[in-house]
């Protein structure tokens, strides 16, 4: 196994600026039964990155975000996350990113590779990657970030198990890929300050929420869905509005 090397310096004191726009994917392929809305089809994906870029856009990992938002750049870029680690990232997501010139992080359960998404109670299984195709997507310049070992709700937990899926996942994932993951992606979107802390605490660069209402900083950063739904209109309404709505994301002092 390789050595782990140092995280990517991602910028995490942000400039004043437009605030980041960064999108929270999930599952790549059939959406038919899909009680969680969690899944788009590679055509709607297609279709949504084509979006962004006839505007100027271009879809990034979190890390390249924001090194560039650190240097006063990267206006036109957006944020694109994929959360669970499912397996058709590598087999439908990738080549829509590629065809499209676009980066990605993909946040991963190290503890579940090869498992499904047990923790969903309804709806069908999904696969999750394993271990080599972690490594694959890595290999292809996908930002790697962590999402907890197990995926469960860091609100609810022991500070034994708050350290495990934090500063564990964080290890795992370094021997797994040979690079320590800067970024973490608190599962459910839940997070209260004593998680935001664990995850400052383990090294983690920055961490990306949903809404993660009065927390701030680089470790409490929004997304906004993105589903099967999401027309041109749809689009534009939350590419629009989530910018209104969120201040620029400094460093806190």
């Amino acid at each position: 196994m390789a050595a782990p090397v140092d995280s990517p310096d991602t910028g995490t004191r942000t400039r004043p600026g437009p605030a980041l726009f960064v999108t929270m994917y999930h599952s790549v392929g059939d959406p038919t039964d899909d009680p969680y809305r969690i899944t788009v089809t590679p055509e709607r994906l297609d279709r949504q990155l084509g979006w962004f870029r006839r505007r100027g856009l271009r879809g990034v990992s979190m890390a390249e975000l924001l090194a560039a938002r650190a240097r006063g750049e990267g206006r036109d870029l957006v944020g694109l996350t994929f959360d669970d680690g499912y397996a058709d990232f590598v087999s439908e997501a990738m080549p829509v990113l590629r065809r499209h010139d676009c980066g990605a992080t993909l946040f991963v359960l190290p503890g579940r590779l090869g498992g499904d998404n047990a923790w969903d109670p309804l709806g069908p299984r999904k696969r999750l990657l394993t271990a080599d195709g972690v490594r694959q997507a890595a290999a292809e310049g996908i930002e790697i970030g962590s999402h907890g070992l197990t995926h469960v709700d860091l609100t609810k937990v022991d500070d034994v198990t708050l350290k495990s899926e934090t500063e564990g996942s964080r290890t795992v994932l370094a021997e797994l890929t040979g690079a320590v993951p800067a970024g973490f992606c608190y599962p459910y979107g839940t997070l209260d300050q004593r998680a935001v802390d664990a995850v400052r605490e383990a090294g983690y660069a920055y961490a990306c929420a949903i809404d993660p209402g009065p927390l701030g900083g680089p470790h409490a950063l929004p997304r906004v869905h993105i589903g099967q739904n999401d027309t041109a209109v749809r689009l534009f309404l939350k590419y629009r509005l989530h910018r209104l709505r969120r201040r620029p994301v400094v460093e806190p002092r």
